[in-house]
């Protein structure tokens, strides 16, 4: 059993595709996309921490997809979930539905999960986490990340901060392990000191 984090897979919505860039002509190659991504990565047994937005569609359809969808889902409120939520058959889908969450890991630490960043996150001093979504990779991210350096960089306080949207690149349309998300960053770093990222052709 592992645990998977996602954001802002938006099914059914089409306006995503250009407000993304996302990499789909139509809303049905991008759901059939998303949808085999995260049947591939994820398994029965699985749980997965959806941090908001997950659907566009009505209630019907959004049922339908997610019950296509494999693993233990918890739902992370996200600002376009609230009218979903209202009907009970798709609240059934899910084994636990919360606006916060702090999840326990090994040594003391742990992660923060909410739909909306928050840069003064509890124990970010400490060197835990804390998984987002909502910002896209609009400038509302850049603004999030020009926090998370001014904190690491000028205050040298550790601000673990992870956009976990699906358009982001180390997302790639598919739910990410936290170790999945770190290693990642760890290489955007390597690349960005001007060493070569591993894989790199």
């Amino acid at each position: 059993m592992a645990y998977y984090f996602i954001a802002d897979t938006h099914f059914g919505h089409e306006n995503a595709l250009a407000f993304d860039n996302r990499p789909f002509h139509t809303i049905e190659e991008h759901d059939l996309a998303l949808t085999e991504n995260w049947n591939n990565a994820v398994g029965m047994e699985d749980e997965v921490f959806i941090l908001g937005d997950i659907s566009w569609y009505n209630a019907s359809k959004s049922i339908e997809t997610v019950k296509r969808l494999n693993g233990i889902k918890h739902l992370i409120v996200g600002n376009h979930d609230k009218k979903l939520l209202k009907n009970r058959e798709f609240q059934s889908l899910f084994t636990e539905i919360t606006n916060y969450k702090e999840l326990s890991l090994p040594a003391g630490k742990g992660i923060i999960l909410c739909h909306y960043p928050i840069p003064c996150f509890n124990h970010h001093y400490f060197g835990w986490y804390h998984l987002y979504g909502h910002v896209h990779s609009s400038f509302e991210w850049n603004m999030t990340e020009h926090m998370k350096y001014e904190m690491q960089e000028l205050y040298v306080k550790p601000c673990l901060m992870f956009n976990c949207g699906v358009m982001m690149d180390y997302m790639g349309y598919t739910p990410r392990t936290l170790e999945e998300i770190l290693e990642a960053d760890r290489k955007n770093v390597k690349t960005a000191a001007g060493g070569e990222a591993e894989g790199a052709p």
